[in-house]
């Protein structure tokens, strides 16, 4: 027996969301699970995102404290390659 390629959720939201929702996957021409696949996509893009722009902000923090340059940054990152 095949296994199952999608899982099925529920959840609730206020009528007025559901309501834009609706509106707006229809806008695009996806229909729910589409809409939804695509706000995910775009959710854990926006993440990552974030993520990076927290890890380079503290380690341009932490070059600066160490008084460390770009160009010494590469030269740390390529000496043992």
């Amino acid at each position: 027996m095949p296994t199952r390629q999608r899982a099925v959720m529920t959840i609730s939201v206020p009528p007025a969301m559901a309501k834009e929702y609706r509106r707006l996957a229809k806008e695009k021409g996806e229909n729910s699970s589409e809409f939804f696949r695509e706000i995910f996509t775009f959710y854990k893009r926006e993440n990552l995102i974030g993520e990076f722009r927290k890890l380079q902000k503290y380690g341009s923090e932490k070059a600066e404290e160490m008084n460390i340059t770009e160009d010494d940054i590469e030269k740390l990152v390529f000496s043992d390659r």
